[in-house]
């Protein structure tokens, strides 16, 4: 192991490495699950080439900031312009409960950051932040499925995709945690080399695999828009879509939709959604140590009895009987 980790390291120890300096701003109810995975990219990248990032966290004021969870967070200072001059980059950290609203003194805070070269970030909906700001025109981006309807519409000139995450040019997006993850390593990449990314995800790689969704290969006979539905339907499993609005961000009538997955995947969409979800359930019921109630939650079941049924109709027992993997 010693042997395997020491390519990771920088081979001219002897050369300082050059210091970029991160910031996150909080807003109020961000996604504290985003912000960690982006923040412990960079703090692994330090424990294997220590200097190479600095991180600090800010807030609109000067008070707490609470997050998605209920935790409480202070934040290092509040945000202001000179900070921003201390900065390489500025993620705008916002979350599912995150008000999209940006008054003045934040829009021209963000345009200062820009006109002074610091890359921007948003994670979850934080690109919608960046778009009423004007910073995302003629950029592709990436932010949570609720939140792509409000972005198009302050923002035309925007390419909102459906991705996990997006990086074009000095513009850094994602809509979900395993975005924040996968965007983080990929702009290290970027900076440095394929071998530090590659120490990195060695070391997080047994938490990735227990906690974290290991995405399905995609089915290269499935056309664009049942794709594109489907990676909606698998970042929206604790509040699931309805298939009206499933249709729309596909550009189809349901009848059409539906017409898709028969051909296609043989199934139902409402069937279909529900196997991604119940899959889910079972995987965190044998890998975490959720309780059966945050489980049917995080999988958007209405009730126990609801997802007990579900659960044994799909596997033959109930909930209750899966084995815990976890030690």
């Amino acid at each position: 192991m010693k042997g395997k980790n020491l390519r990771y390291l920088n081979d001219r120890p002897d050369l300082p490495a050059q210091m970029t300096r991160t910031g996150f701003l909080l807003l109020e109810h961000f996604s504290l699950p985003a912000f960690t995975q982006a923040l412990d990219t960079l703090v692994t990248a330090n424990l294997l080439r220590p200097g190479l990032f600095s991180s600090r966290t800010f807030g609109l004021n000067d008070g707490e900031v609470i997050s998605d969870l209920g935790l409480v967070i202070r934040p290092d200072a509040r945000i202001d312009l000179a900070a921003i001059q201390n900065l390489e980059l500025l993620v705008i950290c916002g979350g599912y409960r995150t008000e999209l609203k940006a008054d003045d003194p934040l829009i021209n805070l963000l345009r200062a950051a820009s006109d002074q070269d610091v890359s921007l970030a948003g994670l979850w909906n934080g690109a919608w932040f960046l778009g009423r700001a004007g910073l995302l025109d003629g950029y592709r981006c990436a932010i949570h499925p609720e939140h792509r309807p409000a972005l198009a519409e302050i923002s035309k000139a925007t390419h909102v995709t459906s991705e996990a995450y997006v990086i074009d040019r000095d513009r850094l997006t994602a809509s979900s945690p395993s975005g924040a993850f996968h965007m983080a390593l990929d702009w290290i990449k970027g900076l440095h080399d394929k071998a530090l990314v590659e120490g990195i995800e060695d070391i997080l790689a047994f938490e990735e695999s227990r906690y974290r969704r290991i995405k399905p290969a995609e089915n290269v006979c499935v056309s664009a828009p049942l794709r594109e539905v489907v990676k909606l339907m698998d970042a929206n499993l604790e509040e699931p879509l309805e298939l009206e609005q499933l249709a729309a961000y596909a550009g189809r009538s349901r009848r059409q939709l539906e017409r898709l997955f028969k051909e296609q995947l043989g199934t139902t969409p409402q069937r279909y959604y529900l196997e991604l979800r119940i899959t889910e359930a079972r995987r965190l019921l044998q890998h975490t140590e959720l309780s059966q109630v945050d489980v049917l939650v995080a999988c958007g079941f209405v009730s126990p009895s609801h997802f007990s049924k579900c659960y044994s109709s799909y596997f033959g027992y109930r909930p209750s009987k899966e084995k815990r993997l976890v030690k």
